[in-house]
């Protein structure tokens, strides 16, 4: 990833009105992308783009200058409207299209934007595209002949068709009747189609976040708040609460109880119910995020956990290579390959579902096997290359002690963000109080070498 300017580990993503999350960037990164598939194509067709967003305000600006790029490129664009992540995966897919955008941030505020890709597989571009995307923006900008032009339209039924696809994923007589749910929509993409998703699956469905008004985004709902969620389940008397980010790829869980069930928690009832109805394939994989308790609940079952690098695109490589179905982050990114290309934070919670009433169990039942040792993340801010900071010799030596006094009963490691400026501090281990000290001895080494840097 280090010989690309702009894409990150998810997209690009920053900061609206700042280089590259601009109005004019975005139109030369659609004439970039539009000129690429061109090139490739076989020229029997015009190329088409689907484009979607959450919704924040600055999604309509956005869309329109990536719409203005592609079809100066001479590609054809057919614009979703608000919609999950996810859901432009499936309809790059079922559309037939070309390539997916998604115009979002994700989990961070309203005042940040970016941009996802999709192949025509609907799984994230591949490294050799990207880098032709970024060699493309380097050239002028020019625009094809007026009779190649691309042209636009909009695709009124695109929920409703996202909608029919998550049900599809569990079995035609599987249902909901019975059920309380409470979802928090995050004030985000899934605010319209994850109610009618599990209504019309006969849950009883309430909701929070599902009034956005493009500046409320993830603002103390979704899964990255879910402390309202928590609440709501409570006060609703619910069996189970839902929350999603803001673009929809992320799920946590919470119980009748309100206790937070969170990635891991989430791999391990899949791979407990996947595995004995014969439907679990290779290995689980997590991340160097993943708690270590989860490698030790599922090598009890003999089912292996491998780490990936942090970012859903990652996971997604390691199950590929070794043919697995299930993976994600303790974050809430859950691939299920055996029913959606990329992270779905609705497929994934149908799963779930579907596995409790095979079980007969709740959800605090169903991860009762799961024992999670501490963890502790602290987050320290920098200012410029936090990768830097990271080779830096009194951080890597203060990381050389922590993993001695910690060998073979924790775990430590420090990793640069792929999506914000901050280097992360994790320790895990078996006593909260040497795991808490470690962390904060750790970040103090950090912010000194990035004073005397």
């Amino acid at each position: 990833m280090t010989s690309r300017k702009f894409f990150g580990t998810d997209g690009i993503r920053g900061r609206t009105g700042q280089w590259p999350i601009s109005a004019d960037f975005m139109l030369k990164l659609g004439r970039a992308a539009g000129a690429v598939l061109a090139g490739q194509g076989s020229g029997a067709k015009r190329p088409s783009v689907v484009i979607g967003k959450d919704t924040r305000i600055s999604g309509y600006m956005f869309e329109s200058a990536l719409e203005a790029g592609l079809v100066a490129a001479g590609v054809d664009v057919k614009l979703l409207g608000p919609i999950p992540t996810p859901a432009v995966a499936f309809l790059t897919r079922s559309l037939r299209a070309d390539a997916g955008i998604v115009i979002s941030a994700s989990h961070n505020p309203y005042e940040d934007n970016g941009i996802k890709f999709f192949s025509a597989s609907g799984e994230k571009l591949s490294d050799a595209i990207e880098l032709a995307i970024e060699a493309e923006l380097e050239r002028d900008f020019v625009t094809v002949p007026s009779e190649r032009l691309g042209k636009a339209s909009r695709i009124d039924n695109a929920v409703a068709r996202y909608a029919e696809s998550c049900k599809a994923t569990v079995p035609e007589d599987f249902s909901l009747h019975g059920m309380k749910i409470v979802l928090d929509c995050a004030h985000g993409a899934t605010y319209q189609v994850a109610p009618k998703v599990f209504a019309e699956m006969g849950a009883e469905v309430s909701a929070i976040g599902d009034t956005p008004d493009g500046f409320n985004i993830n603002r103390g709902v979704g899964s990255t708040h879910p402390e309202a969620l928590q609440q709501a389940v409570i006060e609703r008397g619910a069996d189970i609460g839902i929350a999603f980010d803001g673009d929809g790829d992320r799920v946590l869980l919470v119980d009748r109880h309100g206790v937070l069930a969170d990635g891991d928690d989430i791999l391990y009832v899949l791979a407990c119910s996947w595995r004995a109805r014969g439907l679990l394939k290779g290995p689980v994989v997590g991340t160097l995020m993943s708690n270590y308790g989860l490698q030790q609940a599922l090598r009890a079952m003999d089912v292996p956990l491998l780490r990936a690098n942090v970012g859903d695109r990652f996971v997604l490589q390691q199950l590929r290579e070794h043919h697995g179905v299930l993976g994600g982050e303790t974050s809430g990114h859950i691939l299920c390959l055996d029913r959606a290309t990329t992270g779905d934070g609705i497929v994934a919670a149908l799963a779930v579902l579907e596995a409790l009433s095979g079980a007969g169990q709740d959800l605090a039942e169903a991860r009762r096997g799961l024992v999670k040792l501490p963890q502790v993340m602290l987050n320290v801010r920098v200012a410029g290359d936090a990768r830097g900071v990271l080779e830096h010799s009194d951080v890597t030596a203060a990381v050389a002690r922590a993993q001695a006094q910690l060998e073979g009963r924790g775990r430590v490691f420090l990793r640069a963000s792929g999506t914000e400026p901050l280097v992360r501090v994790t320790v895990e281990a078996a006593d909260a109080a040497e795991v808490q000290a470690l962390a904060q001895m750790l970040a103090d080494v950090v912010k000194s070498a990035l004073e005397r840097s």
